[in-house]
């Protein structure tokens, strides 16, 4: 499973160090044949346990992946999946794309 658009690598290490993400994960349609020109990125996070961030600022991690890929972005936190099922469709459809080293 190979994302269908252009990942900077650099970019996404560097969005990840400046709000403490400690995986980055792309699964949905981007992964998939599927992806066509207007389909979203869906994008899981992991943060680091000490990054309490606030609603405005998630809102601002969104925005600001929106702008790297050119298209609209679905933000999901990894520990705010709720319902098993579809964390484990997630878990089981993800590629990662950074982890903390």
């Amino acid at each position: 499973m190979e994302p269908r658009i252009l990942i900077d690598k650099e970019k996404i290490k560097a969005f990840c160090e400046k709000w403490r993400i400690i995986e980055f994960y792309l699964f949905g349609s981007v992964l998939r044949d599927d992806f066509g020109p207007d389909s979203d990125v869906d994008v899981c996070v992991r943060f680091s346990p000490d990054a309490p961030w606030s609603f405005w600022e998630l809102v601002e991690m969104k925005l600001e992946l929106e702008e790297q890929f050119c298209r609209p972005v679905d933000f999901l936190e990894a520990d705010a999946i709720r319902n098993p099922y579809r964390r484990r469709e997630i878990e089981r459809n993800r590629k990662l794309i950074h982890a903390e080293a």
